[in-house]
């Protein structure tokens, strides 16, 4: 189980990434909250840079970038060498995410899924680990 979690949103997923980080300290987890601090307008890259940053330098385990769409902050966090930010509107995208992209940073679209849905892909991204193998050549492909 990863234990050192990073989690961030804008103004649009600041309701659900508080819920999410509530749940995964419950759950035992070492979460570092980067804001936002309140439902006031807010740049998601603001919050999606350093995420990635702290990804990036292996000082988390995993992150969790939530705004409106998920669009904003998988843009910004992709720009971060070594990060594979995926967004997740369900559970299997999740599993599939980690087994065969080895994604590190889960990124969710709270406009479009609630929160009992998010606690769900968020549990199925956290319990699922990258596969290797033939998807261990692709993920390799993906840098520049």
């Amino acid at each position: 189980m990863m234990q050192k979690l990073a989690i961030g949103s804008d103004h649009a997923g600041f309701e659900l990434k508080e819920k999410v980080r509530e749940l995964l300290q419950r759950q035992g987890y070492e979460v570092r909250d980067f804001g936002a601090n309140s439902a006031e307008s807010a740049d998601y890259p603001d919050f999606a840079h350093p995420v990635a940053s702290a990804v990036e330098k292996s000082e988390f385990d995993l992150g969790i970038l939530i705004c409106g769409s998920a669009n904003g902050v998988a843009m910004t966090a992709n720009k971060h060498q070594g990060i594979r930010a995926a967004i997740c509107w369900n559970e299997e995208l999740a599993s599939l995410s980690r087994q065969h992209n080895n994604a590190n940073i889960l990124c969710l679209p709270a406009r479009f899924i609630d929160v009992s849905l998010a606690e769900k892909i968020v549990d199925r991204f956290l319990h699922s680990s990258f596969e290797g193998g033939r998807h261990e050549r692709r993920v390799n492909k993906i840098s520049c």
